[in-house]
């Protein structure tokens, strides 16, 4: 069941490619900025951790 699923999110996803690749790249565009701004996020939250300047 699993290997149906992952095939059909592979087809799926080329299908989108090909048939819309101006989406499908701000798609993957908007999701890098999301997945970098989390990590931006947490290294700011460690870093105010350890200089003890959060709360200030």
């Amino acid at each position: 069941m699993r290997l149906i699923i992952i095939w059909l999110v592979v087809i799926f996803l080329l299908y989108s490619v090909i048939n819309d690749p101006e989406r499908s790249a701000d798609i993957v565009l908007a999701l890098w900025d999301v997945i970098w701004g989390a990590i931006a996020n947490i290294g700011t939250f460690f870093e105010e951790l350890f200089t003890g300047s959060i709360g200030r």
